[in-house]
């Protein structure tokens, strides 16, 4: 019994010593076979990046405008469809046109009526006008016997001082004399009499011309009336809703019938913070603003420029608002969409990685850089604004150096990695 627990002892003693050293052999033999960590890389590069501003903004329609109908009466037809895109002067809607007709063919009636007086006015004033001539001439013709008479009364008068005629024969002649004075005074009466009626006549026809002039301004405004049955787009745009439907009865000026937004161009409108208004406002009047707006989820970029500025700043963000007019051709952008948008400022030289190759640790953002030797270091860097797919580093890596792009999620510092081939673009 004493020798087999002797032996017992023996081996009990004997087999820790012998796993302690397999566990040493393991650990040293382990490190020298891993393999190696299949990686993707990329190089790090200086770059001219843009400086840009980054915001919010919202797209609103260039021109919204809501038809009313400018007359009142009952829809006979719409024209177009919702959400279709019309051109300037295509033709909406049409209100019946019967009413306003039959005001335009009154009205015209009314024309004619007071051009028909106005003849009869012109014909009164030409008669009045001939009567005043001949009572001119009847006085001219008086006058003239009349002076005829007095010479002959003067002389008569001298031959009956010396006593060579009878004085019957010079009161005659005195009597003729006489009788020829009070005709031209009658005369000249009937030149007013004759030149009052033709300025009665006269003012006849300025009335009757006037009246003409009335009916005529009434017979376009009839015109006009008659237009506004036929309702046309007022400029380009898009349809909205058809907020009334044919056979429904409308009044002038109440209620819009489809409201149009122009959407070719578009704006954007967005705000930036108050610090960024001086450099906005000398890169615009140094030829203008570069904008662009990411659209699905920044895979997509529309381009356009800063077009108004507003002429306060908000106190309560400190934000001043900007518009962005966008060409939108090919309709990327609608009214209503909210849009992540960037100013271009101007551009500057920068380093630049990946976006993919930072990652997130615990005392801030890092990432894996290649040595020659095909092992890892983590090294911190501090990046700055995000570009399309990358980020500018403001400090901690230089130009050429090789940093992990894909497969850090297996690597620890001092790792050595195999750099995968990288596939064609």
């Amino acid at each position: 019994m004493r020798r087999a627990l002797a032996a017992l002892a023996l081996v009990g003693a004997v087999v820790p010593f012998a796993g302690c050293s397999d566990r040493a052999g393991g650990d040293q033999n382990g490190t020298a076979a891993s393999p190696a960590v299949p990686v993707g890389v990329a190089t790090v590069e200086q770059k001219t990046v843009p400086l840009q501003v980054n915001a919010v903004g919202t797209v609103q329609a260039y021109t919204t405008v809501g038809v009313k109908p400018q007359v009142a009466g009952q829809i006979m037809a719409v024209h177009f469809k919702e959400g279709q895109e019309v051109r300037r002067g295509d033709l909406l809607f049409t209100i019946d046109p019967r009413p306003l007709e039959a005001a335009v063919r009154q009205t015209e009636a009314n024309v004619a009526k007071d051009t028909a007086q106005l003849r009869q006015a012109e014909a009164a004033l030409a008669q009045r006008q001939a009567e005043v001539t001949q009572a001119l001439a009847n006085l001219e013709r008086d006058l003239a016997q009349m002076e005829m008479a007095r010479v002959q009364e003067q002389r008569y008068r001298e031959l009956l001082a010396k006593e060579f005629i009878a004085r019957e024969q010079y009161d005659q002649l005195r009597t003729n004399y006489a009788a020829l004075g009070a005709t031209v005074q009658a005369d000249r009466a009937a030149v007013e009499n004759a030149r009052a009626s033709a300025r009665a006549a006269e003012a006849m026809v300025d009335n009757a011309r006037a009246a003409i002039r009335a009916n005529e301004a009434m017979v376009d405004t009839a015109r006009l009336q008659l237009a506004y049955t036929t309702i046309r787009a007022p400029m380009d745009g898009r349809t909205g809703n058809l907020l009334i439907q044919a056979g429904n009865v409308v009044k002038a000026n109440e209620g819009d019938l489809v409201v149009l937004a122009q959407v070719r161009p578009i704006y954007a409108s967005f705000s930036v913070p108050e610090q960024h208004l001086p450099e906005i406002k000398k890169y615009l009047a140094q030829g203008g603003v570069k904008v662009e707006a990411m659209l699905d989820s920044g895979r997509r970029t529309v381009v356009g420029a800063v077009t108004f500025v507003n002429n306060t700043v908000d106190p309560a963000t400190g934000t001043i608002q900007l518009k962005a007019t966008f060409p939108n051709g090919d309709h990327a952008l609608w009214p209503g969409q909210f849009v992540d948008v960037a100013l271009t400022l101007t551009t500057e030289q920068a380093i630049v990685v990946p976006a993919q190759a930072v990652q997130a640790g615990q005392r801030g953002p890092f990432v894996f850089v290649v040595k020659p030797d095909l092992t890892v270091e983590s090294r911190p860097v501090r990046p700055g604004r995000r570009l399309a797919g990358e980020l500018v580093i403001e400090q901690g890596l230089a130009r050429g150096e090789q940093v992990v792009t894909d497969g850090q999620l297996r690597l620890v510092p001092g790792a050595r990695v195999e750099i995968k081939p990288q596939r064609p673009s």
